[in-house]
């Protein structure tokens, strides 16, 4: 079945339209993900097996309060592991804030925020929307 040319042309729009957001969502996803190391692998893996031999251990004795120290062993060692794995990264940014379309603007551009929370980030890049910045 053949198109008529109003519905080509309608198609071809919402093609470009659908592009344009798809690059708008690639270039602004954060470029990698959380890196773990091979060192906060490690400690995950000691610290889950010790933990659980030490549980397994409370297990076999009459103390129930051993279990309970293995367990939180377990969640001691991975909170420590994936906490040292984090704060190596947070000072890394990818500099595109500093020289993006705000700073080219002059004095009336809003500063745009560096850090802070994952909702400071969408309400400060929702406002920069809604001004036109993005």
């Amino acid at each position: 079945m053949a198109l008529s040319e109003q519905e080509q042309r309608l198609l071809e729009e919402m093609e470009r339209s659908l592009y344009q957001n798809d690059a708008d969502v690639v270039s602004t996803t954060p470029k990698g993900g959380p890196v773990v190391s091979a060192k906060a692998v490690t400690i995950i893996v000691l610290s889950v097996v010790v933990g659980l031999g030490i549980v397994i251990g409370g297990m076999a004795s009459t103390y129930w309060w051993i279990g309970l120290i293995g367990f939180v062993v377990m969640i001691a060692g991975i909170f420590w592991a994936l906490r040292g794995s984090n704060s190596s990264g947070k000072g890394m940014t990818s500099g595109s804030s500093a020289a993006g379309p705000s700073a080219s603007k002059g004095s009336s551009a809003k500063p745009r925020k560096t850090g802070g929370s994952f909702m400071d980030r969408v309400e400060d890049r929702w406002e920069r929307r809604q001004d036109g910045e993005l």
